[in-house]
């Protein structure tokens, strides 16, 4: 039966896929999760040899994920875990160490995997995850099973284990993927560490060109990573089993040829939220500019308004019997030269002189001062 139409949980068929309390990889989840005082290993058969030692019971919101190749099911779930421990304002995540709403709402393409790294004088990389493409709806494709695999140098022994986000910036480097059922890093496509946080112009900027962020963390904290050389590597039979067709490939998935899933719903929340926070964002920046512009152009109006001296003419028609009309300063004015009337915003100020226009220099009175301003600065009451 194929997986993608599954009512239930399906066994792995991949030998040692849970993390044991004690330490040991596990092909049994029920041994992995619920061990008695004994070590686990001696309580079933199911388990290996120690590999990846670590202290206390590894239960499936911890900080660690599985790098070893699952159903898509499983990957799309691990992957919806890991997009939020990199996004979300947490405890360790600040608000200027997560990945910016716009790198994703704006990205071509996604992979999120969890890779293992093993060194001893070579070091060899592995993983599993997925990968995503933008449509040109707007909306993400289904996603496509993939794999990453890699080798490196330097003087490295131990073994450890990663979650990764690959942002794919440019279109090219989606079909380049999609067509040819693999990507390396590092070789057509420039790959660079992804930018952080809030105060993104200057960073953006540098790394403008590059066709590939890349996002790295290690034991819950964001760690710089060389991916130059590794290859994501599209994983057939996991994409067939799931979407039950023998011929599928990646160009299908990420073409917009397959309909989303709902085993990956959860994933999907997750992105469309970035879409939303970016949009929301834009749009108090698009607000904050056009109210910055018409301040800017209201000066230019009301300066080549000015007048040489004070209004001569044009009291208010209580004049000057004490009930002049008022008004609240919107804008602050520092005063250009001596004879103006400078306010905070928010400051209630008296009219003595006004024109019809309200692009018009005024007079009026504030803490015992007097002096012109711009109207146009102003919202009588």
């Amino acid at each position: 039966m194929c997986e993608g139409r599954q009512a239930g949980e399906v066994s792995p068929p991949y030998f040692l896929r849970y993390l044991c309390v004690c330490g040991v990889w596990c092909s049994d989840k029920g041994a992995a999760s619920h061990a008695s005082s004994a070590c686990c290993s001696i309580q079933s058969a199911h388990c290996s040899p120690a590999s990846t030692p670590r202290k206390g019971a590894l239960s499936e919101d911890s900080a660690m994920n599985n790098p070893i190749p699952s159903n898509l099911k499983s990957e799309a779930k691990k992957a919806a875990k890991i997009l939020r421990e990199f996004t979300e304002i947490s405890s360790r995540n600040g608000p200027d160490i997560i990945i910016p709403a716009h790198v994703i709402a704006k990205a071509q393409g996604l992979a999120i995997l969890s890779v293992i790294k093993a060194g001893f004088l070579v070091t060899a990389r592995g993983g599993s995850g997925i990968v995503l493409a933008r449509l040109p709806t707007g909306a993400w494709s289904a996603p496509s099973a993939i794999g990453i695999a890699g080798l490196g140098g330097g003087f490295e022994i131990g073994i450890e284990v990663s979650d990764l986000v690959v942002i794919l910036n440019h279109r090219r480097a989606v079909e380049a993927f999609a067509k040819g059922g693999n990507l390396t890093l590092g070789g057509n496509f420039t790959v660079a560490i992804g930018p952080l946080g809030r105060n993104l112009e200057g960073d953006v900027a540098i790394r403008s060109s590059a066709a590939v962020y890349t996002y790295c963390k290690s034991r819950g904290l964001f760690a710089g990573i060389s991916l130059e050389g590794s290859g994501l590597i599209e994983r057939k039979e996991t994409n067939r089993k799931f979407y039950c067709q023998d011929d599928i490939r990646a160009y299908d998935i990420l073409f917009g040829e397959v309909h989303r899933p709902a085993q990956a719903e959860e994933l999907y929340e997750i992105l469309d939220s970035f879409t939303e926070k970016y949009e929301h964002a834009e749009q108090s920046n698009n607000l904050r500019k056009a109210a910055k512009e018409q301040k800017k152009q209201a000066s230019k109006e009301a300066k080549s308004n000015r007048p040489r001296s004070y209004p001569a003419a044009n009291k208010t028609d209580g004049n000057y019997r004490g009930d002049y009309i008022t008004a609240t300063a919107i804008y602050p004015f520092e005063g250009l030269q001596p004879g103006d009337l400078p306010f905070q915003a928010g400051d209630k100020i008296t009219v003595i002189t006004k024109t019809d226009s309200q692009y018009d220099w005024w007079e009026g009175k504030i803490r015992g001062n007097i002096g012109i301003f711009p109207a146009n600065y102003v919202m009588l009451n």
